[in-house]
């Protein structure tokens, strides 16, 4: 039986309770599949500065590098807040674990279901049929990680903040790679994103795609369109896309922009793929929610753990090549959620499941 060995990481408020129940949905995957489960749990975020000190423990690390994937919970909170922002969960545990396992490519589904429209602040008539793309974002380049990122104090006493954008050619090759080949698994049509009008940076990055698709993709229809454009278009028409790729900082803006377009984060996942390859020669990833913790909601069973699941099925699907268990979750997610199992945030004021309840629909439909 093929052994599924995979790090899990709950994290903080509602991150263990809709975990619980995606680990659920997945244990009946398995057994249904004749697959083994490895799954080995350790502290992140605020449980890891509570237990052990800081948000990213070294011996959460260690079990990750001996793991075939994360799945990842959301951490975070208003506990935490108060302490200095490098030491924050957010801050102290996503970004290391990105930088330490290279994990560029962050792949995050738009999906909202025709039968959860009224979820979308988007006009019906715009999203008839609902909405379903994916936005490709660079994760470990940018904004976010050059240098020099710095506060000083100038000879006149006034403070200076710098923070400094870069790319390399190399890195920008390799994200469209994960771009094209996901275009290719769809509908091969592919909008890159930039603000080649102002910076250099976004002109390497318009030449170096336009480059390696004409090079290695002549199939993909490639478009190019400007940041700002962007983040109105996906909200006066979102399904003229059906792939984009942009650089780290606008594909923090635009893939949350898309995921209120959506309705509700409870039903967006997301892939975080690296560099490495696991022990099943398959890219090493990272796999979590695209919400966050919900501290209002934490505890009372109300929270949504379709992101959760959905977010199993795209690990299966990537880090262990199980593209049928990964589709039958994601088929068992849509058919529990339109044939009527809805938890509050897309239940529209009518009658709602727990999480629980969540998670025995989607196994009911499994």
């Amino acid at each position: 039986m093929p052994t599924i060995k995979f790090a899990v990481l709950p994290g903080d408020y509602i991150g263990p309770e809709v975990m619980a129940e995606a680990l659920r949905v997945l244990e009946h995957v398995a057994r249904q599949e004749g697959l083994v489960l490895e799954a080995r749990p350790a502290d992140v975020g605020g449980a890891g500065i509570d237990n052990h000190g800081k948000a990213l423990p070294d011996s959460t690390l260690r079990l990750c590098e001996r793991s075939d994937a994360i799945l990842f919970g959301s951490v975070g909170g208003p506990k935490w807040e108060k302490l200095p922002p490098k030491e924050q969960p957010e801050r102290a545990a996503l970004l290391p674990l990105r930088k330490h396992f290279t994990l560029f490519a962050n792949i995050r589904p738009g999906l909202l279901y025709k039968e959860l429209k009224a979820a979308s602040p988007i006009k019906d008539e715009r999203i008839a049929d609902g909405i379903d793309i994916v936005c490709i974002r660079e994760l470990t380049g940018g904004l976010y990680f050059g240098k020099p990122k710095e506060t000083t104090t100038l000879a006149d006493g006034d403070l200076q903040a710098v923070d400094t954008m870069v790319y390399r050619k190399s890195e920008i090759e390799r994200i469209t790679r994960t771009a094209v080949e996901t275009a290719r698994s769809r509908k091969r049509r592919l909008c890159s994103i930039d603000k080649a009008n102002i910076l250099e940076t976004s002109v390497l990055w318009r030449r170096t795609v336009s480059e390696y698709v004409a090079r290695h993709a002549p199939d993909v229809e490639l478009s190019h369109m400007y940041v700002d454009n962007a983040a109105m278009q996906l909200v006066r028409s979102p399904n003229q896309f059906d792939v984009f790729v942009t650089e780290n900082m606008f594909g923090d803006i635009l893939s949350d922009e898309m995921a209120v377009i959506c309705g509700s984060l409870g039903m967006l996942s997301s892939a975080s793929i690296g560099t490495g390859k696991n022990s099943l020669g398959l890219p090493f990833g990272l796999y979590e929610p695209a919400g966050g913790t919900a501290p209002d909601i934490a505890g009372k069973g109300v929270a949504n753990p379709c992101a959760q699941v959905l977010s199993t099925a795209l690990m299966l699907r990537y880090s262990f090549g199980l593209e049928k268990a990964a589709a039958r979750i994601e088929a068992a997610v849509r058919k529990a959620v339109t044939g009527g199992a809805r938890t509050a945030d897309i239940a529209f004021g009518g009658a709602a499941v727990g999480t629980r309840g969540m998670a025995d629909a989607i196994i009911a439909a499994l």
